[in-house]
């Protein structure tokens, strides 16, 4: 007989609470989890502490920010863990086929919270006060989970030593550019054994020609968008001085260089294709595509020439010129529409930012130090986790959307037994 969700909850936060360390911490583990899973407005410790402990408000509030602030737990453990639990479930739907590489912003008043500073909040679509996460996601067409994150710190910051000792920022914490940090999360990965899907990126990441090669020299392929004016030999065309530096933004020595969009827009009609990827909410997904295989002139800093790649290049009909460019290292041979539709499949891990916020509060956090923001974080890719193994089990004929949270998996009362949510 299946167990309903309050005891498939239970057992899962009894799961999580192994690798905790302290089996003091596990009441506070299942309380503050319980809190971003049900439904409410705001999910930082306060109201998490009123809703699940109304009786003793105060110091529920006092033991929820000790435990996220200042608890000694590791949150490479209990991602672990979460792994462990979640992604069985979203493979049985099939195999893992992207890693998405990304960040997302948190906009914040004041400049004590770590990190925190005047940069682009993607959130708002403009320059403003916010902190930035950089995130790796894994996903397969059914569902994707968040593996990692790590809070990009601004040079000003890492330099900082009276702000880092306040904000609590480890010693071994130096400045990194986030594609570096996404680098490191990605290495970190695939040490952990998690079963490998082809990288994805957005341009901002795409276009680091660092980050690509260090993907590549982890045994990955990868999917990523690109600039139009990123330099590249067209079929056929290679460096005419072997070893050379090559410098993205010039042609000098290299005459046969041109940028992606030039190549584009002398591509004859019949490349061509309309191609459609997937099912959306109001019907088939489709453009206009062409694939051609390049050579990219890379970074001075890199000298070595890597392999040929396929340059994809989406131009949807009715558009005066080309839209978006991906380099990809998949096999040359893939089919047409395989290739597009892993290009696509980046949209997963902005579904994953919308969920994290609107269903379990992710942006939510009111604390201002390195471990207490990472310690929510995680709690919040915990939660999310759970309601993502609860999707997992609904029949593929019973009602579903692609949204987790039109209806909470636990019931607005919920209140685990044995723990301080009853007192």
């Amino acid at each position: 007989m299946d167990l309903g969700s309050e005891e498939r909850f239970a057992a899962y936060i009894e799961a999580l609470a192994s690798v905790l360390g302290h089996a003091g911490r596990a009441r506070r583990l299942r309380d503050y989890c319980t809190g971003l899973v049900l439904p409410g407005e705001r999910k930082s410790a306060e109201p998490i502490a009123a809703r699940t402990a109304p009786g003793r408000v105060a110091a529920q509030h006092q033991s929820l920010l000790h435990f996220i602030g200042n608890g000694q737990w590791s949150d490479e453990k209990m991602l672990g863990k979460v792994r462990e639990l979640v992604l069985p479930a979203i493979e049985q739907h099939g195999p893992i086929e992207a890693w998405i590489i990304d960040d997302t912003a948190f906009p914040k008043q004041g400049r004590h919270s770590v990190g925190v500073q005047p940069q682009y909040c993607g959130e708002l679509g403009k320059q403003a006060n916010c902190q930035v996460t950089v995130w790796l996601s894994v996903a397969n067409h059914f569902a994707s989970l968040p593996v990692a994150c790590r809070l990009y710190l601004p040079k000003e910051w890492a330099e900082d030593r009276a702000r880092r000792k306040k904000a609590g920022v480890p010693e071994d914490i130096r400045f990194k550019s986030k594609p570096q940090i996404a680098l490191d999360l990605i290495r970190r990965a695939s040490e952990a054994g998690i079963a490998r899907g082809t990288a994805l990126m957005d341009v901002d990441y795409g276009r680091d020609s660092r980050l690509r090669a260090g993907i590549t020299a982890l045994g990955l392929s990868y999917v990523a968008a690109v600039q139009p004016n990123i330099l590249v030999w067209p079929p056929g065309g290679r460096p005419k001085r072997q070893g050379r530096p090559l410098n993205n933004t010039g042609r000098r020595g290299e005459p046969d260089l041109i940028s992606a969009k030039e190549l584009a827009l002398g591509l004859p009609k019949s490349a061509w294709h309309t191609i459609r990827w997937r099912e959306g909410s109001v019907g088939w997904l489709s453009s206009r595509f062409a694939r051609v295989r390049v050579r990219v002139g890379y970074n001075r800093a890199i000298p070595e020439l890597l392999s040929e790649e396929t340059l994809l290049i989406e131009w949807p009909a009715g558009e005066d010129k080309p839209l978006k460019y991906w380099l990809s290292t998949l096999p040359a041979d893939i089919a047409f529409r395989r290739l597009v539709d892993i290009a696509k499949l980046r949209w997963r891990i902005e579904r994953d930012y919308q969920d994290l916020k609107q269903e379990v509060g992710l942006d939510h956090y009111e604390g201002r130090g390195w471990r207490g923001l990472h310690h929510h974080a995680t709690l919040c890719i915990a939660s999310y986790g759970f309601l993502t193994a609860e999707r997992a089990t609904i029949p593929p004929s019973g009602p579903h959307s692609s949204a987790l949270g039109q209806t909470s998996a636990l019931p607005e009362g919920y209140r685990p037994r044995g723990s301080a949510l009853a007192a």
